[in-house]
């Protein structure tokens, strides 16, 4: 009888022989294999364009902020400060479209985890911006500090999630102290790309100071480069709120990345058909991208999507849909029409880690990789339309993400692979299980899987019958309890905590609404 600790045991032993030198993948900088996939032809997507511009030019977006307002008008823009729209003629998009970078380099915390983010790279990230966390030993509850922090400590440990993001929203923490907590836990815990929230300009300050101290930077030496991203999105429809438009203005200035993203779903805050929402996030995202070259000519900037559609039935989101592919195979035509880096979206509107969820995140990762997505949020742990953070999901679909990974690595084709002598040593009838051809790489050859279950019937009921998710729970506690911060990261708390200790002591600082 083989128990669930001598498995787990063996499953120990092969990760100490992997270590000891056997199969190393590297996820590190992912180039997508893929040829994009398109949904629209090249004239219908040239007509969502010149429809988006014609929606700027003639219909606007109302912008909140007066100071975004007179930006666009300095200009060149037509604006009415009474009813706070703004339209933004052909000429000034194109500028601004002519200025954005096409790649962007971005400097983590460790050299070796440093991104190009341009068409053909494939970035990762976790489930983000969800205000409960959920697990299957506590169940479903409000975010707190210490689940961010694991969520960060189980993101660092995987490779092929090559960002950070705000996992869940620590509601345990004060608004006016919760972004010191949040800066503090990614410069801290992890070396990779962190995030900072655009919240109005004092906590954007003090995000950029945590890292500029994190990172042993100076003034000038963080302005040249990109250091940090924010998510900037729009109110659709053809809406520009007062903190989304100050965080434009923050980011560009600094040139820091923006990653503009309106959040389209159709029927609700876009048209209802696929190639309608399409030119409202574009025309929005358009909007976005024209008032950050403005602001500073060359800021970087990624071309955002999050398109989707909605129950027509109760209106809730939905995801990993047909539509929601279809709109991210086009938006992948409009990014590559403009030339940008571009982001998706994953996730699932499941309740659950189940079937659904498993299926409608997979579905919606497809549909980013066969677009040619430069930068994928949500695509581990998301559920309930981004209510909540699984952290059994988290696993579940890293596993998805490490599938996607291996098949970036090229595939061997040349003599040796082929294989013509291995065919000659095995008779008719006979097995390649003890071939030389096979013992000189059997440590090598496949994926080892990180929660999927190989075993037949028998030995998985033995070893307790447990599900996917149920593995996937005693996983992410290893992890957890495994982890060790990079050591140029734990490093940085004490100044950290020092500039932290003067910020409360002064008062914080308040987001802006």
């Amino acid at each position: 009888m083989i128990d669930s600790a001598a498995r787990e045991s063996r499953r120990g032993r092969r990760t100490r022989g992997a270590e000891a030198g056997m199969r190393r993948p590297d996820y590190r900088m992912l180039r997508n294999p893929f040829l994009p996939q398109p949904v629209f032809s090249d004239d219908q997507i040239a007509a969502v364009h010149e429809t988006a511009l014609r929606v700027l030019e003639e219909l606007g977006i109302k912008v909140l902020l007066a100071d975004a307002r007179d930006l666009y008008r300095r200009a060149g823009a037509l604006v009415d400060d009474d009813t706070q729209m703004v339209r933004i003629g052909r000429d000034m998009a194109a500028a601004a479209l002519a200025s954005a970078p096409g790649s962007i380099l971005a400097h983590a915390g460790d050299r070796s985890r440093d991104l190009a983010l341009e068409l053909g790279a494939m970035t990762f990230l976790s489930g983000c911006g969800a205000p409960n966390v959920t697990d299957l030993d506590r169940g479903r509850r409000p975010g707190n500090l210490a689940d961010f922090e694991n969520l960060l400590r189980l993101v660092q440990s995987f490779d092929v999630l090559h960002m950070l993001g705000p996992c869940i929203e620590p509601q345990d923490v004060d608004n006016h102290l919760r972004h010191y907590a949040v800066n503090r836990a990614q410069l801290t815990l992890s070396d990779k790309f962190p995030f900072i929230f655009a919240r109005g300009t004092p906590q954007v300050e003090d995000g950029f100071e945590m890292i500029r101290l994190a990172r042993g930077l100076s003034d000038d030496e963080f302005r040249a480069g990109a250091y940090c991203y924010t998510v900037i999105n729009t109110n659709s429809p053809r809406q520009l709120d007062i903190p989304m438009a100050q965080g434009i203005i923050d980011f560009a200035k600094a040139g820091q990345v923006l990653i503009i993203t309106p959040f389209c779903l159709a029927g609700a805050m876009a048209p209802i058909t696929v190639a309608g929402a399409l030119t409202l996030q574009h025309a929005e995202a358009l909007a976005g991208l024209t008032l950050a070259q403005i602001v500073r000519p060359g800021a970087p900037v990624v071309y955002g999507s999050f398109s989707s559609n909605v129950d027509m039935k109760s209106g809730a989101p939905a995801f990993g849909t047909p539509e929601h592919v279809k709109a991210t195979l086009g938006a992948g035509q409009l990014a590559r029409f403009t030339g940008l880096p571009w982001r998706s979206g994953g996730g699932s509107a499941a309740n659950t880690s189940d079937a659904q969820a498993a299926h409608e995140t997979q579905f919606a990762l497809w549909g980013s990789v066969l677009a040619g997505a430069t930068v994928c949020i949500h695509a581990a742990g998301w559920l309930e339309g981004g209510l909540s953070v699984s952290f059994e999901k988290l696993i579940t679909d890293i596993e998805a993400l490490q599938t996607i990974a291996e098949l970036c690595a090229s595939t061997p084709g040349d003599a040796e692979a082929i294989g013509f002598e291995a065919i000659a040593e095995v008779q008719p009838g006979g097995h390649f299980f003890s071939a030389g051809h096979t013992m000189a790489r059997y440590r090598t050859a496949f994926y080892e899987p990180l929660v999927a279950d190989l075993s037949n019937f028998g030995t998985w009921t033995e070893a307790g019958s447990r599900t996917a998710t149920e593995r996937a729970n005693g996983i992410w506690k290893r992890a957890l309890a495994n982890f060790q911060p990079p050591p140029s990261a734990a490093a940085s708390a004490e100044i950290l905590d020092e500039f932290i200790a003067r910020r409360t002591k002064e008062g914080g600082a308040m987001p802006v609404s």
